[in-house]
C-alpha cells in the first residue's frame, strides 16, 4: 500500500514538475515575445523608409506586422506545451472558416480596408465626409476607419459602409466655394447691394483672390430677388469664411439702407351673391 502510494506521489511530483516547467517556459517565451513584438514596432515607426510612405499606409503596415507577430507567438507559446504546429495550424484553419461564415461583416471591412489602402480615396489627416459621417480623418484600421466629426466627437464607421458609399474628399482639391444667400426686396437696388457685397468680401484674408468673390441672383420669391452669395477659400478656413459672409450680408445690407423684405400678399374681395327667394334657386332680378 505504500509503496503505491510513494508511486502517485513521484509521478505527480514528475508531472508538477513537467508542467510548471512548461508554464515557466511558457511564460518566458510570452514575456520575450512581446518585448520583441515591441523592438519591431518601435523601429518600424523610426524606419526612415515608413516615415517616405503615407502615414495612412505605414500606420496600415504597422497594424499588420502587429497581428501576424501575435499570431506567430502565441504559436509559440502553445508549442512549448508540446502543442504540434500542423496540427494548431489545421485547428486554426478550421476556426477561420467558422468565424469567416459567422463574422463575414467583419470581413468585409477588413477586404474594404484594403482596397481603400490600395485605391486611397483619402488620407490621414483629410477632411471627408465618408459613410454619412463628416469630419477629419483620426485613423484607418483594419476593420474600421476613425473620423473627428467638426464638433469634435469621435466616431467610428464600417471600412465597408464607407467603401460601399459615396466618398467626399474636401481636401482633395485647393480650395472650395462657400454657398451664402442674402435676400432683397422688391425695390432693392440690387446692383449696388452685389457690388457693396463683392468689395467687402475681397478684404477678408481668408477669402481667394482667384477665383474672385462671386455674388449674383439666384431666383426670386415672394419677397424679392435671392443673391447667391460665394466666396472661395481653403478647406481649412472654410468656417471663419462661411460666418465672416453671413456677417458681411447683414452689416453692408443694412449701411445701405435697402428696404426690409417682406412677402406681399394681394387680396381681392369677390362680389356678394345675391339672396335667394323663397329658399329656391330663383334669384332676385337685378335692379
Amino acid at each position: 500500500m505504500d509503496e503505491r502510494v510513494q508511486r502517485y506521489v513521484d509521478m505527480g511530483v514528475a508531472l508538477g514538475v513537467n508542467l510548471g516547467g512548461k508554464i515557466v517556459g511558457a511564460i518566458l517565451v510570452w514575456v520575450i515575445g512581446r518585448l520583441i513584438i515591441r523592438g519591431v514596432l518601435s523601429v518600424m515607426q523610426r524606419s526612415a523608409a515608413l516615415k517616405k510612405l503615407d502615414v495612412t499606409l505605414a500606420h496600415y503596415l504597422e497594424s499588420a506586422t502587429s497581428v501576424l507577430l501575435n499570431i506567430l507567438l502565441i504559436i509559440a507559446v502553445l508549442s512549448v506545451f508540446g502543442v504540434e504546429t500542423t496540427t494548431f495550424a489545421s485547428l486554426l484553419a478550421a476556426v477561420g472558416i467558422a468565424i469567416g461564415m459567422a463574422w463575414s461583416g467583419l470581413l468585409s471591412n477588413l477586404a474594404a480596408g484594403i482596397f481603400m489602402i490600395l485605391l486611397r480615396p483619402f488620407k490621414v489627416g483629410d477632411a471627408v465626409t465618408a459613410g454619412g459621417v463628416t469630419g477629419k480623418v483620426h485613423s484607418i484600421g483594419l476593420f474600421a476607419t476613425t473620423l473627428d466629426t467638426p464638433d469634435n466627437i469621435r466616431t467610428i464607421v464600417g471600412n465597408s459602409k464607407i467603401f460601399s458609399d459615396t466618398i467626399q474628399n474636401f481636401s482633395t482639391n485647393p480650395f472650395r466655394r462657400v454657398d451664402c444667400t442674402a435676400q432683397l426686396a422688391h425695390g432693392a437696388d440690387h446692383e449696388a447691394a452685389i457690388e457693396r457685397l463683392k468689395a467687402r468680401l475681397a478684404l477678408v484674408p481668408e477669402v481667394m483672390k482667384e477665383p474672385a468673390p462671386s455674388v449674383e441672383i439666384l431666383e426670386f420669391n415672394l419677397a424679392g430677388p435671392v443673391l447667391a452669395v460665394r466666396p472661395f477659400c481653403h478647406n481649412d478656413h472654410y468656417g471663419t469664411v462661411f460666418f465672416a459672409t453671413t456677417k458681411i450680408i447683414r452689416e453692408e445690407l443694412g449701411k445701405l439702407g435697402l428696404p426690409v423684405p417682406g412677402q406681399h400678399v394681394h387680396i381681392q374681395q369677390l362680389a356678394a351673391t345675391p339672396p335667394l327667394r323663397n329658399g329656391n334657386a330663383e334669384a332676385y332680378p337685378a335692379a
